[in-house]
């Protein structure tokens, strides 16, 4: 039997995972682009507004490594498939229950603390959902197909992308503007309910993965993982976090930043940039699938340093194409964007495991992906912002360059662990 068809569940259920998460985290990003500066935090200007909505959308990021210590902990101890239950379950509480908050003007302060206090957990339940879901994909993969059966976590990202844009712009095509502001904003989050529920209900069918259960047979799982962790395989966690970099702030600056940018200062309407965010969603998916087949036969670290390269060029270009007046220039940029990140998201899933072996292999992937999420995803849309208020939104571009040479810098350095942990585990 093909090795996909024979592997089908297991593919789903870290598929599955990572749709909610992205779902979860672009819910939220539209979010604060639109609305959730008037009404969450009131402050003298638009700009100012925009900042702070991002500033609690940068705050899961910070929640992310704390949750990958915890969940890693027990992913390392205990096994994958509980730990990606729990994870799930706090994320997507979390986001539930931000469709039933109050406003600043119903109830004043309280409403950004509690805003910020379940913007925290969602980051906290993602803190270990991408580690876990992509070593349920890698560790069932036979040999040669690593790459391929760790891009199912990866596709969700595009999946879950594809299901946030488009709700979003339906409820911009059947709502006036004031319904949205008002209640319509709320029903994404409520709908993340329904994928929650198909995340667990794939998940709950699912046995541990062979990798896990042989390591168990071997020796007995660490006591502390991340003891273990920090004191033999820092270095692999540092290299890690900085080839994680690149596809965070691709996404971030492509996504939230761009349609902040876009429907504010640039004058376009939103369903029109949010039409073409969904269009160009397409190529993201196409960028992962170029990836992840040709990591399999060449390599994730050589395909995840040419992605590099080319986030590198993508940021020269992307301030101005965003800038150009025209609405196909800016599909194309972000198009190109899209796919440039699918060329350093796809190979992550096999690459990450690589460096590390299966004992503490939940608690390395996860923390070095989070990390990289604090620089790429939380800073780059803020710093971004920031220098757009004053002028310079070309400043996007800059950041874009440096998160690739970021990331190639890591994939450079991590070559010696990967030396170091090949044929040691299934992944590697």
């Amino acid at each position: 039997m093909h090795p996909i068809r024979a592997n089908a569940r297991i593919l789903t259920a870290a598929l599955t995972g990572t749709a909610v998460e992205f779902y979860d985290f672009y819910v939220y990003a539209t979010a604060a682009a639109l609305v959730f500066g008037p009404l969450f935090f009131p402050a003298e200007s638009q700009a100012a507004q925009t900042m702070f909505a991002f500033m609690s959308f940068g705050l899961a990021f910070f929640a992310r490594p704390v949750g990958a210590v915890v969940f890693g902990h027990y992913g390392d101890r205990i096994g994958r498939k509980s730990t990606l239950v729990a994870s799930l379950m706090l994320m997507g509480l979390s986001t539930l229950l931000i469709a039933f908050l109050p406003t600043y003007a119903m109830v004043g302060w309280v409403a950004p603390l509690l805003l910020c206090i379940l913007r925290f957990g969602q980051g906290f339940g993602l803190g270990g959902e991408w580690g876990g879901a992509s070593l349920l994909a890698v560790e069932y993969a036979p040999k040669g197909w690593e790459s391929r059966f760790g891009s199912a976590p990866q596709f969700g990202a595009p999946v879950g992308f594809l299901f946030a844009n488009g709700l979003y712009l339906l409820l911009g095509l059947v709502l006036s503007d004031a319904d949205f502001k008002a209640w319509g904003w709320r029903i994404p989050f409520l709908a993340s309910a329904l994928l929650v529920a198909l995340g667990l209900w794939v998940r709950l069918r699912i046995a541990e993965t062979p990798a896990f259960r042989e390591a168990l047979q071997k020796e007995a799982p660490p006591a502390v993982p991340v003891a273990v962790l920090f004191s033999r395989h820092l270095g692999a966690v540092l290299a890690g976090t900085a080839g994680a970099v690149a596809c965070f702030a691709i996404f971030y600056l492509s996504t939230a930043y761009a349609l902040s940018l876009g429907t504010t200062k640039l004058g376009y309407s939103r369903e029109a940039f949010l039409g073409v965010q969904l269009g160009a969603n397409c190529f993201f998916a196409a960028g992962i699938a170029v990836a992840v087949i040709r990591a399999d036969r060449i390599g994730a670290g050589r395909v995840l340093l040419l992605g590099a390269l080319a986030t590198i060029l993508m940021g020269l270009v992307f301030g101005a194409g965003l800038q150009s007046g025209s609405l196909w220039i800016v599909f194309a940029t972000l198009s190109a964007a899209l796919f440039t990140m699918g060329l350093v998201y796809g190979p992550l899933g096999s690459w990450l495991p690589s460096l590390l072996p299966v004992t503490v292999r939940y608690s390395g992937i996860s923390l070095a992906f989070n990390l990289g999420g604090i620089i790429g995803g939380a800073l780059a849309p803020i710093a971004a912002q920031a220098l757009a208020a004053r002028g310079l939104a070309n400043g996007a571009g800059w950041f874009m360059s440096a998160a690739g040479a970021l990331t190639l810098i890591g994939v450079i350095w991590a070559r010696k662990y990967q030396a170091a942990t090949a044929g040691s585990s299934a992944a590697g």
